[in-house]
């Protein structure tokens, strides 16, 4: 990938790497969005919506349709807030436990693959850049307003 910009790179391995968790996910008639929320979800607690939007870098509305969604095909329910009477739990249902346990199973096999072709050093050089983009783009140091 030489003479590539960092955002294309970003992009095309990105890109890459939903598509394949989506075919992943197609094999049990899910979807990636889908995989990240079950992940997402507190397995024995739950956890607070107006929480996992932000947890997990969505906005509401994108989220609203995948939790509409997840709960047409009851992988989750919704429980009133014991902690607070205005808020809603969103709870994982056994078959929604059994998908997140395959969800977490695809994500692990994708990185002990990686790691097993790559050195630590590489890995760690990754993490590096990616933790500094991320920095960059939190504090921003590359388009102000």
């Amino acid at each position: 990938m030489k003479d590539k910009t960092i955002d294309f790179v970003l992009r095309a391995t990105w890109q890459a790497v939903a598509k394949m968790y989506n075919e992943e996910a197609a094999k049990e008639q899910s979807t990636m969005a889908i995989g990240f929320t079950l992940l997402s979800i507190d397995p024995e607690s739950g956890s607070s919506s107006t929480t996992l939007g932000p947890k997990m870098g969505m906005e509401g509305t994108s989220l609203s349709r995948i939790l509409k969604s997840m709960e047409e095909k009851g992988l989750i329910i919704r429980r009133p807030n014991p902690n607070d009477g205005r808020g809603v739990l969103i709870c994982l249902t056994e078959f929604g436990k059994q998908k997140r346990e395959f969800s977490k199973e695809v994500v692990l096999k994708f990185n002990d693959i990686v790691r097993n072709h790559v050195t630590q050093e590489d890995l760690n050089g990754f993490y590096k850049v990616a933790g500094v983009i991320h920095e960059l783009i939190a504090e921003k140091k590359i388009y102000s307003n």
